[in-house]
């Protein structure tokens, strides 16, 4: 397929940069957004299913609103758990009644959600689940410990996975359920204060949480496939939006090492050089694997992990190189009122040093590759 833009995908990017213009000036509260997003009809684009309040968009327009979202330098989505992972999800496995129920509410901005995968000791090796859900009547009685939970502190809802089955091991036995977050006394949400200072990653307990039976996607027994099948979900148009932040952040990084005169070194120049590069090669990658089938190869999710995890750590790195010495030390207006404070570049070097760890860890993308595309031989497992 040659993914190309049209002329009535770019009458869509000035529709889209024309609203984002008039829209981004207001002062609204992060739930607020979402709102507004979804009464303009900009969130669920694409979606397959009609009647949930999203408007057509072929994949073109999709990646066009991503991209000026990213340009616009609009605000980050508190709502894209649930547009982007869940919603898909949905479409693919959930009944009529879960669509029903779940997807208008995403697309109006209304409800938030957050996802209960990783746990301690079973993050990247995500079979490791051991947070259980009881059958209890019409009912599951959720009990077990999530880690790494994004923006749980705001959601109104989690999907989890979780094991059914208690003589169940590894992938089997486990189900995808919905859980209400409003259960005081049986969920509980801890913030987890990182390396920038921020806490929008949660650690979250579940001590007999309630999910309605109704609310099990793809059957009980069946999580392990439904949990696949979103993180397929989880690398796509986005990606494309995601490399315009890259592109911006480079930017900065080039612009710096002019002025500080870190250009003129050769090594750095070829550094920033193959970092352009590698940018231009990633872009031109997930084109092209959003210009073929949907169902990609299965690994063309871990290629592009692989690609940008590792290159936006390497440039936090560049960054602190071309800043010098200045690099280590906190702003010049700190203030004691205010004892953690740090500029761009170092939240820049300091988060990146998780992009080789979440969303599934390098060593699992490249075991994915290597067992499912280059088909070598399973990994033994103890």
């Amino acid at each position: 397929m040659d993914f190309a833009f049209g002329p009535e995908d770019e009458t869509f990017r000035g529709e889209a940069r024309a609203w984002l213009a008039e829209h981004l000036p207001g002062e609204y509260t992060r739930g607020g957004w979402e709102r507004e997003l979804g009464a303009a009809g900009w969130i669920g684009l694409g979606w397959s299913e009609d009647g949930y309040g999203n408007r057509t968009a072929s994949l073109t327009q999709q990646v066009v609103w991503a991209e000026e979202y990213a340009r616009a330098k609009a605000p980050a989505r508190t709502g894209h758990i649930g547009e982007k992972l869940l919603a898909p999800t949905l479409i693919a496995h959930g009944t009529p009644e879960q669509k029903a129920r779940f997807l208008p509410p995403v697309a109006r901005g209304e409800e938030l959600w957050c996802q209960g995968y990783s746990e301690p000791g079973a993050g990247s090796d995500l079979a490791g689940v051991r947070t259980t859900a009881v059958r209890d009547g019409d009912s599951y009685r959720v009990t077990g410990q999530k880690i790494w939970t994004s923006l749980a502190h705001e959601a109104g809802w989690c999907f989890v996975l979780a094991r059914t089955r208690p003589e169940s091991a590894r992938h089997h036995g486990l189900s995808f359920l919905l859980v209400p977050m409003d259960q005081p006394g049986r969920v509980e949400v801890r913030p987890i204060r990182q390396l920038t200072g921020t806490s929008e990653f949660n650690e979250v307990f579940f001590d007999g949480a309630v999910a309605r039976a109704e609310h099990v996607v793809g059957g009980e027994g069946n999580g392990w496939r439904v949990a696949m099948s979103l993180l397929g979900f989880e690398r796509g148009v986005s990606t494309l939006a995601q490399q315009i932040g890259f592109a911006r952040e480079l930017g900065q990084v080039i612009e710096t090492a002019v002025a500080t005169g870190a250009a003129d070194d050769p090594v750095v120049r070829d550094r920033l050089v193959e970092a352009w590069a590698r940018l231009r090669t990633m872009r031109w990658n997930a084109l092209r694997t959003l210009g073929g089938s949907r169902t990609a190869e299965p690994g063309a999710p871990s290629v592009a992990k692989l690609l940008w995890g590792r290159w936006h750590q390497e440039l936090g790195e560049l960054a602190m190189r071309v800043r010098g010495a200045g690099a280590a030390v906190g702003p010049v207006d700190w203030s004691p009122r205010e004892p953690y404070r740090i500029d761009a570049f170092q939240h820049l070097f300091l988060f990146s040093r998780a992009d080789t760890v979440y969303g599934g860890s390098d060593e699992i993308q490249r075991t994915i590759i290597a067992e499912r595309v280059l088909g070598l031989p399973k990994e033994p497992r103890g």
